[in-house]
């Protein structure tokens, strides 16, 4: 059963590994031939919209227990991306040509290839120390940049848009203007128990390499 568990890990890392990494290369191709941030919703937004919506499973994953996460953190990122994409970046074209756009999907791209990387070679053994590294280091710079003058950024470049159609006005029993407006309030507070929960990760798995080193 744990073969099984653990083949099932691999096979799911692994593709979002590749799912991500098609990604990157559909974004740095993007800008490098067009020398612009423009054009990279068009060039990844679709890919990336999936691949999120397919992360859903690893607050399955925490929350039928085959994987320590547990399902709270990972609803809150899961939540936090899906609505960004889907709610704002996918309904609101006017914003796809934002370079806000182009430095979140940069940020989550390099964030997520790394994470995927790191999370599918600890199903077979154990990954190499630079990718161990790297997953519990690059997240301090990749997240506050694609938080800050990525997501935030975006979401209220796109209030003027919401507020003019009256977005999702005929589904909604509040004003999603309004909803907007005060999840960017809450937004960095939200993001910051993820945060912080990530350096307390960090220092219990590099804290951990090191001592094996030692010994």
């Amino acid at each position: 059963m744990a073969k099984l568990k653990d083949l099932y890990l691999f096979s799911y890392n692994s593709l979002q590994f590749l799912g991500w990494t098609v990604a990157l290369f559909r974004i740095l191709s993007n800008f490098i031939f067009t020398n612009s941030v423009t054009g990279t919703y068009a060039s990844a937004g679709e890919l990336i919209c999936l691949l999120q919506c397919c992360a859903f499973l690893e607050v399955v994953h925490g929350a039928i227990g085959i994987v320590p996460s547990g399902a709270v953190l990972p609803l809150m990122q899961w939540s936090g991306r899906t609505h960004f994409l889907l709610a704002i970046v996918r309904r609101i074209v006017e914003v796809q040509e934002s370079p806000s756009v182009f430095i979140t999907f940069l940020a989550w791209s390099l964030s997520e290839v790394i994470r995927y990387s790191h999370y599918a070679l600890s199903c077979i053994g154990s990954p190499p120390y630079f990718i161990t590294y790297l997953r519990y280091t690059a997240f301090i710079l990749l997240y506050p940049v694609g938080l800050g003058p990525g997501e935030m950024w975006l979401m209220y470049q796109a209030l003027p848009f919401i507020k003019r159609r009256n977005l999702y006005a005929d589904t909604l029993p509040f004003s999603y203007c309004n909803f907007v407006k005060v999840l960017l309030l809450f937004y960095p507070f939200l993001w910051l128990n993820l945060y912080l929960h990530l350096f307390k990760q960090r220092r219990s798995k590099l804290g951990k390499h090191q001592k094996t080193k030692k010994i």
